[in-house]
């Protein structure tokens, strides 16, 4: 196992994702574990500094979410961020009550003491509090060293022991300085050095996939989308000829996706395979509404069709995949107490019946530090910048059973909504952009005659990783050019609406 300078144990909070990627973007690499990860498998880490995040529970309730005190013995520096303080204060001898006023917001930081963990940090700064419980009395040895208006230890510290601990959430844009708060607990009270970067990351997984691979070969799925063309790239940079790249058309594809993913990986001389599959998906498909139940069909059909092609080659033994982070988080509830939200079908590792070992180069990390990675390989800035396509495809875009004709009528209102957001110039100014069959039919007028047909929803929205997401604040008078061309252009379609939900507490795909 490999050493991380910094590890975050994750109580649930939203926030947690932003503590390790505040770190990783200032040059340290960190990485999240759950709250009760062993001692044992904490050492095997050898990190030089913790991190215990925020969380929605009560360190004093009955349920609570509780560390292993031990963590308090292995020497380490230790920086607890809202319940991560109450933790600390609840097992090292203080006490934790319900406040009388829940703290929600901005407030100003008054620095009380020249702490290490505030070098550099201007006295009455932004933070940004969000608690219900507070601390009442601090553990011995441990004194103030920041207050706010409505929180007398706002921030607490025991030097000698190297263990700190904030009221307020540091990892949040919001926190004006929180970031460089950070910076001082990895730097200079945990000793990491700078070393984290692009291309150091990418340095180091070619070297790792050329020892691993040998003189085998890798067959490598690819859909064209960011994620499976850096995973590509990175393959063929370390492993030339013996990668095996194939696309496979599921069916579920996009207007025009299989010509344009042809184009662009001739363009950047690897040698595509594509397999038309698409009879196969739709079949095994037929009759399943459940949205569960269609993306393990999908994701076990991918796995049999990789399979079967992969009898056509000599020397495979792996399957590579462009796995992320968020996806790894989201199905296997690597994040403490945090719930399944829904499986990702390149997740969870293989059958027992598939023989192949898989590689993974990017499931530690983010979609934004894929795309920097895959700048960093030198890939055009217009392929970087693509939107977000899942797995799944549109079978996870249709509400309900999957059939060509629904196909039929959602792939030419997207292509609608698309074209609009480019010659808009909104396209490159958000995260993910897409429209939903809703199969919730409703009355119209055309004309002078009633419809009773299909409603569309476009989903647009803005997000850095996509842990969290906002929609996008597209003018009216776009979402009016959308919605008239799509009703106007796509026979079965009768009436368009904008979904202005977030994530959490939606998810940005709708299945």
């Amino acid at each position: 196992m490999k050493h991380v300078p910094i590890l975050v144990l994750d109580f649930g909070s939203q926030y947690t994702q932003l503590i390790s990627k505040r770190l990783r973007n200032s040059g340290f690499y960190s990485e999240i574990v759950p709250y009760n990860e062993s001692i044992q498998k904490i050492k095997e880490r050898s990190p030089k500094g913790i991190v215990l995040s925020g969380g929605p529970a009560s360190v004093y309730a009955k349920d609570a979410y509780l560390v292993d005190k031990a963590i308090f013995d292995l020497g380490l520096p230790i920086l607890g961020i809202c319940y991560g303080m109450q933790t600390i204060a609840h097992f090292l001898g203080g006490s934790v009550i319900p406040a009388d006023h829940h703290e929600y917001g901005k407030a100003k930081l008054k620095i009380e003491d020249n702490s290490t963990i505030f070098k550099d940090i201007e006295d009455n700064e932004i933070v940004w509090m969000s608690h219900g419980d507070r601390v009442e009395k601090l553990p011995d040895g441990f004194k103030v060293i920041g207050t706010s208006e409505n929180s007398p230890y706002a921030a607490i510290a025991n030097d000698d022991k190297k263990i700190y601990a904030f009221q307020y959430h540091p990892e949040v844009t919001h926190s004006i300085d929180g970031a460089k708060m950070l910076v001082n607990f990895a730097k200079t009270i945990c000793g990491c050095e700078k070393n984290w970067s692009m291309g150091n990351f990418a340095k180091e997984q070619i070297k790792k996939i050329k020892d691993q691979v040998g003189d085998k070969k890798v067959l490598c799925g690819v859909s064209g989308g960011v994620d499976s063309s850096v995973v590509a790239t990175l393959l063929a940079e370390a492993i030339g000829d013996k990668l095996v790249p194939v696309f496979v058309n599921n069916g579920l594809l996009r207007a025009n996706e299989v010509e344009d993913v042809q184009s662009m990986f001739a363009n950047r001389g690897i040698g595509l395979i594509t397999v038309d599959a698409s009879d196969q998906f739709l079949t095994k498909l037929k009759g399943i509404s459940d949205p569960e139940k269609k993306r393990k069909i999908i994701g076990e059909t991918f796995i049999e069709v990789f399979d079967k092609e992969a009898k056509k080659h000599d020397g495979i033994e792996f399957l590579a995949q462009g796995t992320l982070y968020t996806d790894v988080i989201e199905s296997v509830s690597v994040k403490g107490p945090s719930k399944t939200i829904k499986s990702h079908h390149n997740v969870g590792g293989l059958p027992d019946w598939m023989k192949f070992e898989l590689i993974e180069p990017l499931r530690e990390i983010f979609k934004d530090e894929v795309r920097e990675l895959g700048l960093e390989l030198g890939l055009p800035s217009h392929m970087i910048g693509r939107h977000p396509f899942p797995g799944p495809g549109l079978a996870i875009r249709i509400m309900g059973e999957v059939n060509e004709a629904d196909l039929e009528i959602l792939r030419k209102a997207d292509t609608i909504m698309l074209e609009e957001l480019r010659a808009s110039g909104w396209y490159d100014k958000t995260w993910q952009a897409f429209t939903v069959l809703l199969n919730v039919k409703s009355v119209g007028v055309m004309g002078d005659n009633r419809t009773y047909d299909n409603t569309a929803c476009i989903r647009i929205v803005n997000a850095i990783d996509g842990m969290t997401a906002t929609f996008a604040h597209i003018p009216h008078d776009i979402l009016e050019v959308m919605s008239r061309r799509i009703i106007n252009e796509v026979d079965g379609i009768n009436r368009v609406v904008y979904d202005i939900s977030s994530k959490p507490p939606a998810t940005i795909e709708w299945e």
